[in-house]
């Protein structure tokens, strides 16, 4: 990390909870700020302080943001802001065949992109190529204070991939590869729990006390946030959606047990399905183009997918009982051909009287998971967040 970067670091409990309060939902006055954090005046006053001396905090005016160019100090009614180009964030996704890198600000507004094949999965060569990514973002965004990974896996203390099945990994340090490379603090968690935090923070469960992310493409990635914070638990990754049945009749795919959400909503489940009843490989884009044309067997496995997806919603809700479910990843193209049969078997399983699912579609590409680990890297490195 540079000496610009630590000039605001290592930031007190106190401060870091102002500093969390107002990246979160600033601009913030005073007092508000004061209330949402039950502080006195002068206590809220010892803490911004050093904040707006350090260039973490300004002053806007009503209105304004942290990216204003007129910045006055000294005025207690105006809100405090985040500077958000302070400091920069590079995020890395990792797939089974691509490294997909952006550079964010503090508030996690992508402002570069990277991409690069993955040519091998050996640990050390991966670990070269993203610090040569990382080494190339720099020179055009040179104030970087950490880097955050998503790998679809398992990963312990935010520094070993413990298991990955996409990249054949078990006990990968890679925290301390790519940080011995690089030269600046790393953090390395599960895709999908970056992109759950990365959606509390500043996407769709912002100000949300319960909050679903579901996740359909490769796998099927699952998130809950209650009390406005996501919900860790030991199995995360390690396939649960193999094993949660959603017809005991349907279909029994290489990846998944009979009917399990990976065999009727993993893309390459259904890729699987309309290649073993037709004899012709085909792309997920192209069996969702002749599902809505009418072909018969796309259409079958789009629809048996789709209500599928209507009943996984509906347990979700029932049980789970959030005020938002957020479905993402690159698999929601469902939702444009078969979003009213999802619709339909949701409102099926679900009570007569209970209140209708705000289910949400995010149309997102693999730069909003690797946003998701940026944000995982100014949580932990910056903010020191990780049990907030």
């Amino acid at each position: 990390m540079t000496a610009a970067a630590g000039s605001w670091l290592p930031l007190s409990p106190g401060e870091r909870s102002v500093a969390i309060e107002v990246l979160v939902h600033g601009p913030l006055s005073r007092t508000d700020l004061a209330r949402r954090l039950d502080l006195s005046a002068g206590s809220l006053t010892r803490l911004t302080k050093p904040l707006i001396e350090s260039g973490l905090l300004v002053e806007v005016p009503e209105g304004g943001g942290s990216g204003d160019a007129q910045v006055r100090q000294g005025r207690p009614s105006q809100p405090l802001a985040v500077v958000a180009e302070s400091r920069t964030f590079a995020g890395f996704k990792i797939t089974e065949d691509m490294v997909y890198g952006v550079v964010t600000t503090l508030r996690s507004d992508i402002v570069a992109r990277l991409d690069r094949p993955l040519t091998t999965h050996d640990p050390d060569a991966v670990a070269d190529l993203v610090a040569e990514m990382t080494g190339e973002l720099a020179r055009a965004h040179p104030r970087a204070a950490g880097i955050g990974i998503g790998v679809g896996g398992f990963v312990r203390h935010r520094a070993v991939v413990a298991e990955s099945p996409y990249l054949s990994w078990r006990e990968v340090p890679l925290a301390d590869l790519v940080e011995r490379r690089t030269g600046l603090p790393v953090v390395v968690e599960n895709d999908v729990a970056a992109l759950v935090e990365a959606e509390t923070w500043f996407g769709a469960g912002r100000g949300l006390d319960r909050f679903v992310v579901l996740t359909i493409g490769a796998g099927i990635g699952y998130g809950l946030v209650l009390g406005g914070r996501r919900v860790p638990y030991a199995e995360e990754d390690r396939g649960f959606g193999r094993h949660w049945i959603l017809s005991p009749n349907g279909p029994l795919t290489p990846d998944g047990e009979r009917g399990s959400a990976v065999s009727l909503l993993a893309i390459p489940s259904i890729r699987y399905q309309v290649q073993a009843a037709t004899g012709r490989e085909r792309t997920y884009e192209e069996i969702l183009a002749l599902a809505a044309a009418g072909d018969p067997m796309p259409a079958r496995v789009v629809d048996e997918a789709a209500r599928a997806l209507g009943t996984l919603v509906a347990q979700i809700a029932n049980f789970a009982m959030p005020q938002k479910i957020l479905l993402a990843g690159e698999g929601v193209g469902l939702m444009d051909v078969a979003g009213e049969t999802v619709r339909e078997t949701i409102r099926a399983h679900r009570h007569p009287l209970a209140a209708a699912v705000d289910l949400e579609t995010k149309v997102s590409d693999f730069h909003d998971w690797a946003r998701g680990a940026a944000v995982l890297a100014i949580q932990v490195l910056v903010l020191g967040a990780a049990d907030r």
